[in-house]
């Protein structure tokens, strides 16, 4: 079960919200050449290099799949490429802007990997992050339980993603440690309202359910998609409001 933009853009105003209020953090001033870790299908790059129009820009996203139609937004100012976030992070290249919304939860390390992000900025240089954070968010936490049950465990083999993501006191120690100033540490809920567990189940299948999804055959996906659903329609009373949770980290290098 591959990345499917189709999945992932039937939220798309939920999704993007973020992505904006990220964008208003950062400054124009300096700024010529910004990467977008994790762009998928590469729309939000287009758009960073629309409100930036000064700078180059480079999405990068390991996925396959999410860039095939980047093409679209490719030229002018901007670039992309088919990259992991961590040779990305080792391959020397400077910046006047990292920026990232919604991809890093998906990379491990998280206190190897940001230092080696944040090394990578030029003076005046600003890292803007954004993330959800996974192990607060009920959906998530439901979906960790029950990966952990008989007998979807026996049907993953004992898989299971723990959320890299840290506390707002590691990033803003590590921000710190690796010389950045002007730091803004920001979680925020981003409410979703929902009249059933299907629209529930349809935003988590469109990103933390996939790396499971795929580890299934069909039949198996099939009986866990039941109960999942069962295990929504218990933990929230219709219509609900799914209060899910954001971080947001902002700094720049003096």
């Amino acid at each position: 079960m591959p990345w499917n933009p189709d999945t992932y853009n039937q939220f798309k105003q939920i999704r993007y919200q973020p992505f904006f209020d990220l964008m208003d953090m950062i400054s124009e001033k300096g700024l010529t050449k910004g990467v977008d870790i994790g762009c998928g299908t590469g729309e939000q790059t287009a758009i960073l290099s629309t409100k930036f129009g000064k700078a180059h820009f480079l999405g990068i996203d390991s996925s396959a799949e999410m860039l095939a139609g980047s093409e679209k937004y490719a030229g002018g100012n901007v670039r992309f490429q088919n990259c992991s976030m961590e040779s990305f992070a080792r391959d020397g290249s400077t910046w006047d802007l990292i920026f990232s919304n919604a991809a890093l939860q998906w990379a491990n390390g998280h206190r190897e990997l940001f230092p080696a992000l944040m090394a990578k900025l030029h003076t005046n240089g600003q890292f803007a992050v954004q993330m959800p954070v996974q192990n607060e968010n009920v959906l998530n936490r439901i979906l960790l339980e029950l990966v952990q049950e008989i007998p979807f465990a026996g049907f993953l083999q004992g898989y299971r993603r723990l959320s890299p993501v840290l506390g707002m006191d590691d990033y803003a120690q590590l921000m710190f440690d690796s010389g950045l100033e002007q730091i803004q540490i920001i979680k925020k809920v981003y409410p979703i309202i929902a009249d059933g567990p299907d629209k529930l189940f349809d935003f988590i299948s469109g990103s933390a359910l996939i790396p499971y999804m795929e580890r299934m055959s069909e039949n198996q996906q099939e009986l866990f998609v039941t109960e999942f659903k069962n295990r929504i329609r218990s933990a929230f009373k219709f219509p609900a409001i799914y209060a899910f949770k954001r971080l947001f980290l902002y700094g720049a290098r003096p």
